[in-house]
């Protein structure tokens, strides 16, 4: 599989999650970039892997043949997923897996929260964003307080 429609449907499973669930599958950082919506930090592992002193998740069980193409070096364990996450990764893959790339960018450049960076190269997508054209303000608003709610006390408590 293209590695950009790779990070583009894993894009699109946590966005579900938030619209769907009220929270996202990954908690990752959400940017926009010229080829559409990303998770930053999924992103930022792909592209340059993690630190020396981890061992690679990515490298682990995805056999990068290019700089373009991924593939899975064999089963893939998913007992870090939920059933819930587990099915929304299936409900995305088939609607989207059948497409090439391109489509799958072109879909998500319709995405309302997606918004060309320019010569930024890249602009946050806040949760906010997201829920704004997906949930009423009181709903959004709700979802919102609940997340930073549950990320200061992921600081507090680790």
């Amino acid at each position: 599989m293209s590695y950009m429609k790779l990070i583009k449907l894993l894009y699109l499973v946590d966005r579900r999650s938030l619209v769907e669930r009220g929270v996202p599958v990954t908690y990752d950082r959400y940017v926009s970039m010229q080829h559409g919506p990303v998770l930053s930090e999924t992103l930022d592992l792909i592209n340059y892997g993690s630190s020396p002193s981890d061992e690679s998740y990515w490298e682990t069980h995805i056999d990068q043949d290019s700089r373009y193409e991924v593939s899975l070096k064999g089963d893939c364990p998913v007992d870090e997923l939920s059933d819930a996450e587990l099915e929304l990764a299936r409900s995305v893959y088939g609607e989207f897996g059948a497409m090439d790339r391109w489509a799958v960018v072109d879909h998500v450049h319709q995405l309302p929260e997606w918004r060309d960076p320019g010569e930024a190269r890249v602009l946050p997508i806040r949760y906010e964003d997201i829920l704004a054209h997906e949930k009423t303000p009181e709903e959004s608003e709700q979802i919102v307080g609940d997340l930073r709610a549950m990320g200061a006390a992921e600081a507090i408590f680790g």
